[in-house]
């Protein structure tokens, strides 16, 4: 069957070489020329769980407490904050950023209700808003107010009265709600129903429409900070300026990727073309491997416009691996055909050719297809990035096998005479032979290396945590560092947490009871009947009450006085407020009823909305967390704030509910670890099974297997002893070491076997493996290694640790190969070979 398939390529391929290339070349031209269509998503909703429920509970409170969208800036100026010239300036930044079509409301200093400069009463409201423009109001009482105000401290002003904050409120999005809603509802149909097929083309036609909306609406997002931004350098002469909030994270992070996508794209590109002309020293040798990268990665960037697959913060860096696994496949045939010059010479271009595919074309093939299996091992996750890239690089290497074989075998056809490299000075002949008697010298030291490393490394991988911060992506000298630290610092945390309190399950039983009995009660139309309606929401409600206020007040200082948590906002705020309006007398019921019921609309939509139901049976605590705090530990947290209320303030477990960004990305850092276990688990049960049905044996199937899991292994543990988190982008790494070091073991155990039979000598053959695919496994380390090192020069953390932990894969993928796999080929023979 081999043979049938080579007599094939023979006879369409290399017959057909010019023909061969124009297929290619039209195929590439019309499914690349949808790359107009590739796009980034640098989304929260794309790093959120597959069909998690707490995102349906967020959402679903978001709605109900008309939580917008907003960005935050915080002001510094030079001069003091209550200054004429200042407050002129802030008010001429507010006036600016209201000019912006999809900006509704600034809440700043100047326009928040104020009741304390000088003290108000609940009557005095009926008269009307006052605030910091009032003609007349009293500088030293507004500063006093900022100063001590629950509700405005640590909000609007910061502590040390030096910083204030501007809330930039963005219009909603009715459209946008509408699409996500039919969205969401059709899926979630179809995941305990089978959808009718009108019901289906609904789901693809809204999905469709959804994503498409949804890039307009991002770049829409990206022009108005550019012109936030813009607004703001206007008033950098007055003041230190800084832009947080998540709309600003999203539209920064696209641009980190897109510029390194960009910039070091054409860093790595020189890298790799120049380390390919100092290895190989002619210009076929750089120019037919950079025609297949080139091709696999166009053709990549056409598939995903083509079928509308956005790139995420995860999979941004697929063309780099693309370009990697590509490049491997080319210097493979490269040095086999250089080789070829001397096991037959005098040849010509067709023979050589075609013995160069016969002898790779099996371990290439393999090595592709463990590779895709190391990736689609990453569709376990419940991370639909995660699961977007191992479908990626899955289709991808595919795509690179198929370019790499037909470009390179047909280009080479085109060429009348062979052409052999020879090194100038043979560095890796050296560095593959040192390795080779190292091996011969020193099995037993090799041996116990390895062991250690392979302790090391578990004990590395047991200090590996889920654990991290938005902060950490970035460098302390960028924008967005700056910003979310200054927030988190002087302004209350930058992250939100929402705390959601039912009422008791058996106080609505009580009112079943008690609407049952008053239907009957003959004294119905009593004088004390009345009470009750006076009483108002205070009367029917479980939380607005007098009785509750004290357990909502401990509650709230409960959660203010954890050390994670920033600024805590609450109907506990807003009742220390209305109690300063009364004269801070206590509230009863009946003063509670009057205030909800007679409070300015403003007030009310400021203060009661945002943290209570309509019906009073919920309340909403709004949380900050210090996303900037060494100590956060985000899934202990939660689960703290969950005893202690069930413990502390004997709130029954079905009354809490923990919602917001600070809950879904902890469901998806949670989900990490176990999806990586899962994922590591999968793919070596995959791959061993590759092996056995490659090698036909299970002896070299185990010796295979042994260097992938060091080398995985050592770059896990190295992270755990680094004390560098699993997160949403280092997820991918075990994945992509055990691509990068299946490709070479692949390699060299189909050459250890093709050089046994020569004279069955294991100790001859594997010296001149080392001699021949040694030295293409050292080319692709080094020439990787050295590309990708520019990687280091990102502002990006993310991309830094993708250089640094590619190259060390390699690294770690050769010297493992080089030294234990040839160890163990050696010293494992079969037992009728002993």
């Amino acid at each position: 069957m081999h043979k049938n398939i080579l007599d094939l390529y023979d006879r369409t391929i290399l017959k057909h070489p010019i023909l061969t290339i124009f297929l290619v070349l039209l195929i590439l031209v019309g499914v690349g020329s949808y790359a107009r269509n590739f796009h980034l998503d640098a989304s929260s909703d794309s790093l959120l769980l597959e069909n998690d429920q707490d995102l349906k509970y967020f959402r679903t409170i978001n709605t109900k407490y008309g939580n917008a969208q907003f960005l935050v800036i915080s002001y510094s100026p030079k001069s003091d904050l209550y200054a004429a010239e200042t407050l002129a300036d802030l008010r001429k930044l507010r006036d600016s950023l209201l000019q912006i079509e999809r900006v509704e409301a600034v809440r700043s200093i100047l326009d928040v209700p104020l009741i304390d400069s000088p003290r108000l009463s609940l009557g005095d409201l009926k008269n009307g808003i006052r605030t910091l423009e009032t003609p007349g109001i009293d500088i030293d009482l507004v500063r006093h107010e900022f100063a001590t105000s629950p509700f405005y401290k640590t909000l609007l002003v910061s502590p040390d009265a030096r910083t204030t904050a501007l809330q930039v409120l963005f219009k909603r999005d009715e459209t946008y709600q509408s699409l996500l809603t039919e969205r969401n509802s059709l899926r979630e149909q179809k995941l305990s129903a089978p959808l009718s097929a009108a019901e289906t083309e609904r789901l693809e036609e809204v999905s469709n429409k959804f994503d498409a909306y949804s890039l307009d609406l991002a770049d829409q997002e990206a022009d108005d900070i550019a012109r936030i931004r813009a607004i703001m350098q206007q008033h950098h002469d007055r003041g230190e300026l800084f832009l947080g909030g998540v709309p600003m994270i999203v539209a920064d992070m696209i641009d980190f990727i897109r510029h390194d996508l960009t910039a070091f794209g054409i860093g790595v590109l020189v890298f790799i073309v120049s380390m390919l002309f100092l290895i190989f020293r002619h210009p076929r040798w750089v120019i037919l491997p950079m025609v297949c990268c080139f091709s696999s990665v166009i053709f990549m960037f056409g598939f995903l416009g083509l079928i509308g697959w956005k790139v995420t913060v995860v999979s941004s860096n697929f063309t780099s691996l693309l370009l990697i696994i590509t490049l491997s496949l080319c210097v493979h045939l490269i040095v086999r055909y250089n080789e070829l010059h001397d096991e037959i010479p005098g040849a010509d271009q067709a023979t050589m050719v075609r013995e160069m595919v016969r002898s790779k074309a099996i371990p290439s093939t393999f090595t592709a297809l463990t590779t895709i299996v190391a990736f689609a091992s990453l569709l376990t996750s419940d991370i639909r990035p995660v699961i977007d890239f191992g479908w990626m690089m899955a289709i991808g290497i595919s795509f690179a096998l198929l370019i790499s074989f037909a470009i390179f075998p047909a280009s080479l056809m085109l060429y009348r005479n062979p052409v052999q490299f020879t090194p100038k000075f043979d560095i890796t002949g050296i560095i593959t032979r040192a390795c080779a008697k190292w091996v011969e010298q020193r099995g037993k030291l090799t041996m116990t290396l390895f062991a250690a490393l392979a302790v090391i490394s578990v004990i590395g991988i047991s200090k590996l945590t889920v654990e991290n911060r938005f902060i950490d992506y970035f460098k302390p000298t960028t924008e967005i560092y700056q910003g979310m630290e200054l927030i988190d610092r002087q302004l209350g945390g930058t992250t939100p947490l929402d705390v959601i309190i039912d009422a008791d399950p058996d106080f609505f039983a009580e009112q079943t009871q008690d609407e049952t009995f008053a239907a009957d009660d003959p004294f119905a139309d009593d004088f004390f009947a009345d009470e009750e309606a006076e009483a108002g929401l205070s009367g029917s409600s479980y939380w607005y009450n007098s009785y509750q206020i004290d357990t909502l007040k401990n509650i709230h200082n409960y959660l203010d006085g954890l050390p994670e948590t920033g600024k805590v906002l609450s109907i506990s705020t807003t009742l220390t407020m209305m109690q300063q309006l009364n004269e801070d007398l206590p509230l009863d019921n009946i003063s509670l009823a009057v205030i909800h019921k007679k409070l300015p609309q403003v007030i009310n939509a400021s203060l009661f909305r945002p943290y209570m139901s309509e019906d009073g049976n919920q309340v909403r605590f709004s949380l900050r967390v210090i996303d900037s705090n060494p100590n956060l530990r985000r899934d202990a947290l939660l689960k703290k704030i969950r005893f202690d209320l069930t413990e502390k303030f004997d709130i029954k477990p079905e009354q809490i509910h923990l919602t917001g960004m600070f809950v879904l990305y902890n469901n998806v850092l949670q989900s990490l670890f176990s999806s990586q276990i899962m994922t590591i688990g999968v793919v070596f049960l995959v791959i061993m099974a590759m092996f056995i049905i490659q090698f036909r044996s299970l002896r070299l199937a185990i010796i295979s297997i042994i260097p992938n899991l060091i080398s995985a292994g050592m770059v896990l543990g190295l992270m755990g002893w680094l004390n560098i988190p699993l997160d949403i982008m280092t997820i991918t790494i075990a994945a992509i070491t055990i691509g990068i070091a299946v490709d070479d073991t692949i390699h060299y155990v189909h050459r250890f076997n093709e050089e046994l039979v020569v004279d069955g000598d294991y100790l001859a053959a594997m010296k001149r493996c080392h001699d021949s695919v040694g030295r293409a496994m050292y080319y692709t380390s080094i020439t990787i290694i050295a590309g990708f090192s520019i990687l280091t020069l990102s502002n990006f953390i993310p991309t830094i640790y993708f250089g640094l932990f590619t190259g060390l894969a390699m690294l770690i993928a050769m010297f493992a190969n080089l030294t234990l796999l040839a160890l163990l080929l050696i010293i494992w023979k079969p037992k009728n070979k002993v």
